[in-house]
């Protein structure tokens, strides 16, 4: 039985409501905020599995909320917008945001989207590896049974799409993966999004574990093509 917790942050009661009774009929425990304040209370208080966020609140802008939330927790979050452009919601991105969904929306939809940020939060135990992977003499540590990347011993803060997308990449040292290959690797083959967005996400995780995008360590550019890891998983 599913007892992922929801946090649903809408300003819009038909919305909430609609939403509500969807994640409820798959077994979600569900919290509501019509607000950003009482958001960010019900956040700390019930520390959800998941955030389900709209850009467009009253009092408290869902893109801060985004970025309060993102400086002290990996928790997936989910944005819903009325924005629809691409601009628009690479910034979401930027301020940390998994994944996104403009209004109008399919609320089955909506719930696919939910219950594969929670698998690649917490990913089953046969699929996850026993011990940690080092890069570059041990600058670079991945544990995927943890779900925790340390860069020089300091744990970094990345989210279950950011450690996906790294995870990805170390695979297959030396390989340059395509954009649209990352998008489906990372997203599934049903996303919908732009392959702008991995850039986007590139350059929060290239933040994350210390990395420059002109003299990099770790991620670089293929120009024309998108990106590969460079260095080989330490012996």
């Amino acid at each position: 039985m599913n007892t992922s917790t929801i946090l649903l942050v809408d300003d819009e009661t038909d919305i909430l409501e609609v939403i509500r009774a969807y994640l409820e009929k798959s077994n979600y425990i569900v919290y509501e905020a019509e607000n950003g304040t009482r958001a960010l209370q019900l956040f700390e208080r019930v520390k959800p599995d998941l955030v389900v966020l709209d850009l467009m609140l009253p009092d408290i802008s869902g893109e801060e909320i985004c970025r309060m939330i993102r400086s002290s927790s990996s928790t997936p979050i989910l944005m819903l917008t009325a924005k629809s452009s691409e601009d628009d919601l690479v910034d979401g991105l930027l301020r940390g945001a998994d994944d996104y969904m403009t209004k109008p929306f399919s609320p089955r939809e909506l719930l696919a989207r939910i219950t594969s940020l929670l698998r690649r939060a917490h990913p089953p135990q046969n699929q996850m590896q026993g011990s940690a992977l080092n890069f570059g003499g041990g600058g670079l540590s991945i544990d995927a049974e943890r779900h925790e990347v340390k860069v020089d011993g300091v744990l970094a803060m990345l989210t279950p799409l950011e450690f996906k997308l790294l995870e990805c990449l170390t695979r297959s040292p030396k390989r340059a993966f395509s954009r649209y290959e990352l998008v489906n690797l990372i997203q599934g083959d049903d996303f919908d999004g732009f392959e702008r967005t991995i850039d986007v996400h590139i350059k929060n995780l290239r933040q994350k574990i210390g990395d420059d995008s002109r003299r990099p360590r770790y991620i670089a550019t293929v120009f024309g093509v998108g990106y590969k890891f460079l260095v080989n998983r330490d012996e």
